[in-house]
């Protein structure tokens, strides 16, 4: 017989839902007081590279005072790791590459410490890492997807599309729709081989469809796949359906395995035009297409959209890692960096004993 009374075996009317807010205030206030000790270290590890640079700058110092520096801190502080010499250096380098205290406290103060030396290490200009760290912060990104998006070179294909958007949609929905599409798309990570068939690609886009939302890009929701369209009685299958939340609207993707060729603009339109009619809410946007092929020739693809009565966006898609060699080798990994950090706090920890 239990000994547990009833008064907590069975809850009082409407103690789910307070309980169920309690928790959701609790890991509210948590991430709060996360956010905040990360925007002081990241405001700290600045004002002590600010100090370094200076006084290296007024006063001569050399590099060797950062060894000095970091010994005497780790003494002060031994229950504090990041005072190695490494991390100091990253510290130096923070401050003089972001000299604006203002952009420092109220943007960049936002994201961990270690998208920061990601953002350093990976990035060679101010106005590639602002990019990067306003998409960092918008999207809400881990520091492994950071890293991903910079050696996948976001800035580059975003926007790239060829499409007829700005004919076709009011601003600023021509402007964001534009910047919703890349060329080329990745997709490395679903394993093929580059002779793969429209059907095998798609079946592993859903399959993976986690990644491939991310690699569509913020705003996207999946649909479905081999959406049917009765009309008329005839029966028609779109390869994918996906629904854009910033945007307002349905975006229908067709795949093809080959080369772009204009014909494949009729039947895409032909599906616009059905969801719009079957589909679409009278608050939603025009329906925006967009055609994925294996390579296309831009000027052909610029006169064929030319004169289409619909949105569409072409580019192109790749199914194996595409990354400039010289990239991937000259830049050290997030991994290797942390690795490096750490390996540094604990020999300085070892030499303090």
């Amino acid at each position: 017989m239990s000994d547990t009374p009833a008064s907590l075996t069975m809850p009082p009317e409407g103690y789910g839902d307070w309980l169920a807010d309690l928790k959701g205030r609790i890991h509210n206030a948590q991430q709060r007081a996360t956010l905040a000790v990360n925007r002081e270290l990241v405001l700290l590890y600045w004002q002590i590279g600010q100090d370094i640079l200076s006084r290296q700058a007024q006063q001569g110092w050399g590099t060797k005072v950062i060894d000095r520096l970091a010994q005497d801190l780790r003494a002060a502080f031994p229950d504090m790791k990041g005072f190695s010499p490494r991390n100091l250096k990253y510290m130096r380098a923070f401050a003089e590459a972001w000299p604006d205290a203002r952009f420092v406290q109220e943007v960049l103060a936002q994201l961990p410490w270690y998208h920061q030396l990601a953002l350093l290490d990976k990035l060679p200009s101010p106005e590639t890492r602002c990019w990067y760290a306003a998409q960092a912060i918008e999207h809400n990104w881990s520091r492994n997807i950071l890293v991903m998006q910079i050696e996948t070179r976001l800035l580059e294909r975003s926007g790239n599309a060829v499409s007829n958007f700005d004919s076709h949609l009011p601003k600023p929905q021509s402007d964001l729709a534009r910047e919703s599409l890349k060329d080329p798309y990745r997709f490395d990570f679903l394993g093929l081989t580059l002779d793969a068939q429209e059907r095998e690609i798609e079946n592993a886009l859903v399959k993976h469809v986690t990644e491939f939302l991310l690699e569509l890009g913020a705003g996207f929701a999946f649909v479905g796949q081999q959406v049917l369209l009765d009309v008329g009685g005839d029966e028609f299958f779109i390869d994918l359906l996906f629904y854009h939340l910033k945007l307002r609207c349905y975006v229908v993707i067709e795949l093809k395995s080959g080369k772009f060729k204009p014909e494949h603009l009729g039947q895409l339109s032909f599906y616009l035009t059905a969801i719009d009619a079957q589909l679409k809410h009278p608050q939603d946007g025009p329906t925006i297409g967009l055609l994925l092929c294996k390579s296309k020739n831009k000027v052909v693809a610029e006169y064929a959209l030319r004169d289409n009565a619909r949105p569409i966006g072409v580019a192109e898609y790749q199914l194996v890692e595409s990354l400039p060699a010289e990239l991937q080798t000259s830049l050290p990994s997030i991994e290797q960096i942390e690795r490096e950090l750490a390996s540094d706090d604990d020999s300085m920890e070892d030499d303090s004993q």
